[in-house]
């Protein structure tokens, strides 16, 4: 089976289905990839069980599903792209909050995450289970699907059984490796043994699944080797992680290297005889997936996020449009969404899974308006391209010399860096619309008034907040600053400075934790004091994880449960915190930077001056309420379309 070119779309799961029904927006996100260049789609995690019967997973094996499949095939494979349906269980693995009663797994061991115990399945329930599986496949290819992906990888169910950590059985489905492998492959005979030679068998399996006596590189290629050996098998695709403390690997961010897995993966396309091998794993730009095929680390580039962020990534690319991609940036905002049961969503893509997505530009309303937009951040920016582009005479004031507001300062953060796709991206569209950009402007309503707008959006963003727990002294003083203030102060600073940096945490958000690991590379000592009773609860699961994880490499200390007290001179090197119940004092000493990240309040001193004074007006972004960057991004498209 021909390819028309390397790029796949990764298994990815949207939340676009409902009741287990293929829908209009699930054929629109599927159908805008393979348009967008895709060779072959690997779709998000099946029901292909009777025990399979969650509501956002196409139900596979009714028959009422046979022609929402058909369609779906259809909306796929017209475009000379490869359709392929993933199987998938996920056994004990969870990543939500609580225990999953009904799970079922390989052994009565917890999920390493979770804590859930499984109902351990008998031999009968794994036949069944092939059984199942393999009809299922034979369905989908009835349907025109092109072929599956058995999914044994990230803690899910096959990964379980692969695992000598996590089987423990000692009947033929477990004991040694071979009673290990058995489970896939006998799956792998039904499902060649239903659908013929022509049916595309891919195995996405671990390739390091980061936990001790489980699946290191070493198993993982004598795993491989032996699958490969079958001769029944067309691809690999490789991943990391797992339903632990690994879970994160599975999904790198840029607080490490671009592409981590590749030598990896090249490693172990030594061991397959020869199959295609998919790389994996942060891989955004497409000089990137060229250099990995030419250097003949893999045969085919697997995408996930990027093709979230643009369906268009492959079709740009072989365009020679690389700057018309809007890119990843790699934040799992898109893995957020889906743990938190909405639909697929993306920082760097307002539109996913409408019918127009792929490389959308608005229409031309026919009344051109006066537009005026104070504030160019990602909120700001997003609305100003849009109406541009409609048509309409946009006229942007930004306080910064720069577009991007406080995105610009994340990114300039530790993992931050790819944060600036958004602004790149809409800054070019912009000079593509035609808008005035006023920077380095801190506008004011005369200045607003005298262009006679029709319409006004204030997206001035916010300001954090002083913590009420802090003593008024302090604030008069006027020597604390937040965290944000002293990034901006530190942003020039290489050089060690010693001595101990405390943060006190009221924020909880991906921001803070960046900003503690940037003042790690500055000071002795870095020690984050929050109210609450763990830090990180208000970032992805995934995100947390990472966090967790850089802390405790450098050494990174939190006290949560405690706030400053009242009768500290932290300015004289020590700060006294109390806990928050028992009221227990402990100290600091050998303070060198005291700050503090807080909620933000919106700053929205032109609000009751200009809102009067014009005939239409929008407040949006963080100057609306302190919000996500998906959720200024999001806002921000939304009343482009509306101006």
């Amino acid at each position: 089976m021909r390819l028309r070119n390397r790029v796949v779309h990764a298994s990815i799961t949207t939340r676009l289905s409902q009741e287990r029904r293929v829908t209009p927006e699930l054929l629109n996100y599927y159908a805008s990839r393979a348009r967008g260049g895709a060779a072959m789609i690997v779709t998000e995690p099946l029901s292909a069980a009777r025990s399979q019967n969650l509501a956002h997973k196409v139900r596979v094996w009714d028959d009422a599903a046979i022609d929402g499949l058909s369609r779906w095939a259809a909306a796929v494979e017209t475009e000379d792209c490869r359709l392929l349906g993933q199987i998938q269980d996920a056994g004990r693995g969870r990543h939500e909050r609580g225990r999953n009663p009904n799970a079922y797994g390989a052994s009565p061991d917890p999920d390493d995450l979770s804590w859930t115990v499984p109902h351990v399945l008998s031999i009968d329930d794994i036949e069944r289970l092939i059984d199942e599986f393999a009809e299922s496949s034979r369905r989908l290819q009835s349907c025109g699907f092109s072929g599956v992906e058995l999914s044994a990888c990230h803690g899910h169910l096959f990964h379980q059984f692969l695992s000598p950590w996590m089987n423990t059985r000692s009947d033929a489905f477990g004991r040694d490796i071979e009673g290990r492998l058995r489970l896939l492959l006998r799956l792998i005979a039904a499902v060649r043994g239903q659908c013929g030679s022509r049916f595309l068998i891919g195995i996405k399996m671990p390739g390091d699944d980061g936990l001790r006596g489980s699946i290191d590189p070493a198993h993982a290629a004598e795993l491989a080797q032996r699958l490969a050996a079958t001769g029944s098998v067309d691809y690999f695709c490789f991943a990391q992680g797992a339903h632990a403390r690994t879970l994160d690997l599975h999904v790198p961010d840029l607080h490490g290297p671009r592409a981590p897995y590749v030598g990896l993966t090249r490693r172990l396309r030594a061991s397959v005889r020869g199959v295609p091998v998919m790389a994996l794993g942060l891989i955004t730009d497409p000089a990137e997936a060229d250099a990995i095929v030419a250097q003949g680390s893999a045969e085919l580039i697997g995408l996930g996020r990027p093709l979230v962020t643009d369906p268009g990534w492959a079709l740009k690319a072989s365009q020679g449009r690389e700057a018309a991609i809007r890119y990843c940036v790699s934040c799992n905002t898109c893995w957020a969404a889906i743990v938190e049961h909405q639909a697929v969503a993306c920082d760097n893509n307002p539109r996913v899974g409408r019918a127009d997505e792929l490389d959308y530009w608005p229409a031309k309303t026919r009344m051109r308006r006066r537009i005026v937009i104070v504030g160019a951040g990602v909120a700001g920016m997003e609305a100003a391209w849009v109406a541009a582009a409609r048509g309409h005479e946009v006229t942007v004031f930004g306080s910064s010399a720069e577009t991007g507001g406080k995105t610009r300062l994340l990114a300039n953060l530790p993992g931050g860096e790819s944060l600036s796709s958004i602004y790149d991206y809409q800054r070019l569209a912009a000079k593509r619309a035609g808008l005035q950009l006023e920077l380095g402007i801190r506008a004011t309503a005369s200045q607003v008034l005298q262009l006679a707008p029709d319409a006004v959006v204030l997206a001035t963003g916010a300001s954090m907040s002083w913590p009420r727990e802090f003593p008024r002294v302090w604030r008069e003083a006027g020597v604390l600053q937040d965290l944000r203030a002293c990034m901006a102060d530190l942003a020039g600073i290489t050089r060690a400075q010693g001595g101990t940096a405390v943060v006190y945490d009221h924020d909880a958000t991906e921001g803070t934790y960046a900003g503690a690991e940037r003042l790690r590379a500055i000071f002795d000592r870095v020690v984050i004091l929050t109210p609450r009773d763990r830090i990180a609860e208000d970032v992805p699961l995934v995100t947390r994880l990472g966090i967790l994880r850089r802390f405790a490499f450098l050494g990174i200390e939190v006290v949560p449960l405690v706030e400053p007290d009242a009768a500290s001179r932290w300015e004289d090197g020590e700060l006294v915190y109390r806990n928050v119940y028992s009221g227990a004092l402990a100290r600091i000493s050998d303070v060198a930077l005291f700050t503090y990240a807080s909620p933000r309040i919106p700053t929205t001193e032109l609000l009751d001056i200009l809102r009067p004074q014009v005939p239409a007006f929008h407040v949006i972004g963080d100057a609306y309420a302190p919000r996500t960057t998906l959720a200024a991004t999001a806002q921000g498209h939304e009343v482009g379309h509306l101006l």
